[in-house]
Parts: C-alpha cells; structure tokens; sequence
C-alpha cells in the first residue's frame, strides 16, 4: 500500500460540511481501493485578528478521522483581499513542520494538491522538501481567473514545471493549461465522479410533490420548475437566470439554491423585475435532499462566467433533469446532444431560448440520465490510482 499527502484548502469540517465535499468524495473512493492510505490537511485560513464572519471556523479541530482517512486542519494566517498571491507561501510555511512528522511517523510516496491556487505552490513547496513526487490537479477557476494574475501566474507555471503529473477535470482545461504554458506531455484528464446510488432518476411529479410538501423549502407543486444549483457569486451567472425568465411564459418559474455574497443582489434584481411570484431563492439545500430537488426540475439552469466541469451539470443529467449552460470548460464533453439539453450564449435571450426549446420537446428522464452514464466515484478512483501511481514510481 502507498501513502498518499493530500493538500487541499477546501475540504468538509465541522461548521462547513459541503465545503469540498466532492474532494472528500473524491479521497474516500479512492482509499477504498486499498491501494492507498490517504492523510489530507486541509489548511484553515484565518485573519491577524478576530473577525465575525472567521468565527465559525473556531469549531473546526485540528484532527479528525473520516473512515479510513485522517485530516488534519492547521491554521494559517491570511489577511482578506489582500493576502492572495502570498498565502501558498503562508500555507506552506505553516504545515510545513507537520507535513514533516507524519512523513517521519510513515513515509509518503507521493504529494497532490486538488487546486492548483493556492494548493498547487503550497504542496510544490512541501513536495521539494520531503523529497517527494508531486500531483496537481487543475478545477476551472484556480486556470481562468488565479492563472490570469500577475503575482500568480508565474507561482502556478513553476508548480506546474515541478510537478510529475498535472490532472484537468475536462479536455478543454487541458487545453488551457497548455496555452498557458503548463507542459503537455505531464496533462491527463481526470474526470469528476458521481454517487450513482443518490444521483439517479426519480419520477419528477413525485419528487416535485416530496420538494413542495418540505416547509422549509417551500418550492412551488405547480407549473415547470426550472432550477438553479450553485454558489451565489457573481461568476455563476444566477442574474441571467432570473432575467431569462421575462423571455418565458408565466407558468415557468426558478428555483435558486445555494448561498454566497449575491444573495442580497440577487432578490433585489426579482423584486425590480416583478418576478416575486416566479423566483425562489431557497439558501443551500442539504445534500441528502439535492438528488430529489434535481429530479423534480425540468431544466437545470446554470450561466456561469467560467468552469473546469462542473458537479452540478453531471448530477443534474444523472438526475434524468437536462442543463442549460454557456459554452465554457467541458461544456461540449457533457452536451454532446440534446438528450442532454443546450449550450447557450451568456444573454437571457439565449438562455431562454434554450429553455423554451427543451421544455417544447422533453426528454425522458432515462435518456437524459445516460448521458452521465460514465460518471461515478469508483471509475475516478480507479483512474486516479493508476495516475497516482505512475507518478510514484516515477520518484
């Protein structure tokens, strides 16, 4: 068995249970195989004083055990908005001296960051120093927005140059990676996996009466529901969602689910639009309660800005529930017909459009949910160990 270092700033804790959970996911198949035995520290930024919004992390341990993996949460020291082009070399100075001991207690064959900003020169940093090969695997906005800054960019590109092997979640990011400068010989494509047994399709008249019957939700029981899954930041789009709707009939209303800083924008756009009756936004929604509030969507509407390849459209298509998405990332790897709904231009014209389309000539949830057919979390792992360990034996 080979012991893998796993570097991850986001990753579930105490507090923050979805916060990384496809990282999790991701480690937890990937020591079932019993191939390898997986420690991950997952840094805790934290500002020079007391904050209200840090306060919640106060009840994140240092050490914590999930099933076979341990994961530890040591603290680093940042300033927001202003400490991000330095805090890879903040993190790493921090976990440094524990990286060292659990290397001296077992020795790791390999280091892998699941960002490559700020993990990806953080883990480069810790890999040169234990000796050690080293993984990066690159998601969406650590290339297209970290990758375009001027502090930044060189920091990723060294990482990269170190580096034994470099993941891309889609064909497309690994295009970028290489435009970028990043070596092509040391790309693979690493696809995201999938809980087939949570993700799959349920009738949607069913599961749309189960949403609407929970209080707490309170999703409407009539008319089509299209839905919205994601962060509430600018760079998801959720304002073009909202606007679509003028463009579509009043029987077709929004779900928006997720939370973030734009929420308070975003109700405001309802209200000046006169769309009180026709858009929810209903926070973050528990994740034993996703699969059920995907499959009682017609459509999943997600506009983002930019993307690597996004959980949300391959749990949506696995949910039977076509997506309307822009043309970024590894849009057209999971369009690939209409079975699985439209690539759409970012105007909500487009957007509804698309949408108007897919509900004129609906799919069966089957035929819908075989376009994720390829998705799960045992062939990630699998392909993940056998990346993983070409790249150990490389040392």
């Amino acid at each position: 068995m080979k012991r893998l270092l796993s570097i991850s700033t986001l990753y579930p804790a105490p507090g923050r249970a979805g916060f990384g959970r496809f990282v999790a996911r991701q480690m937890e198949a990937l020591a079932a195989l019993d191939d390898w035995q997986v420690t991950v520290i997952n840094p805790i930024g934290r500002p020079p004083v007391r904050m209200a919004r840090y306060a919640a992390l106060d009840a994140i341990p240092e050490m914590e055990t999930h099933g076979p993996i341990t994961v530890h949460h040591p603290r680093f020291t940042l300033v927001p908005g202003l400490s991000g082009p330095i805090n890879p070399r903040l993190i790493a100075r921090a976990i440094a001296p524990l990286a060292r001991r659990l290397h001296g207690e077992g020795p790791f064959d390999l280091v892998d960051a699941q960002f490559f900003f700020p993990d990806g020169p953080a883990a480069a940093s810790i890999a040169r120093s234990l000796g050690l090969p080293l993984a990066i695997k690159a998601r969406g906005s650590d290339i297209h927005l970290w990758g375009t800054r001027k502090l930044v960019r060189p920091q990723i590109l060294e990482a990269a140059r170190q580096a034994t092997v470099l993941l891309a979640v889609s064909r497309a990011l690994a295009h970028d990676m290489i435009d970028m400068g990043m070596p092509a010989e040391k790309i693979a494509v690493h696809y995201t996996g999938l809980d087939r047994e949570r993700f799959r399709p349920l009738p949607r008249a069913g599961a749309r009466q189960l949403i609407s019957a929970i209080p707490a939700l309170h999703v409407w029981s009539v008319g089509r529901m299209l839905l919205s899954v994601g962060a509430l930041v600018p760079v998801k789009g959720q304002a073009l969602a909202i606007r679509a709707l003028t463009h579509l009939p009043g029987d077709v209303r929004l779900v928006i689910a997720g939370s973030g800083s734009e929420e308070g924008a975003l109700r405001a756009l309802v209200g000046a639009l006169g769309l009180e009756d026709r858009v929810q936004i209903i926070g973050a929604v528990d994740h034993d309660l996703l699969p059920h509030l995907l499959c009682a969507a017609d459509v999943m509407v997600l506009p983002s800005e930019r993307e690597g390849l996004a959980n949300a459209w391959i749990e949506a298509l696995a949910c039977g529930t076509p997506v309307v998405i822009p043309d970024v990332g590894g849009a057209r790897e999971v369009v690939c017909d209409a079975s699985a709904g439209r690539i759409a231009a970012r105007t909500p014209e487009a957007i509804a459009q698309a949408i108007a389309e897919i509900l004129a000539d609906p799919r069966s949830q089957e035929a819908v949910a075989a376009n994720a057919e390829r998705f799960s979390w045992s062939a990630n792992a699998e392909a993940l160990a056998g990346l993983y360990e070409k790249a150990a034996a490389r040392a």
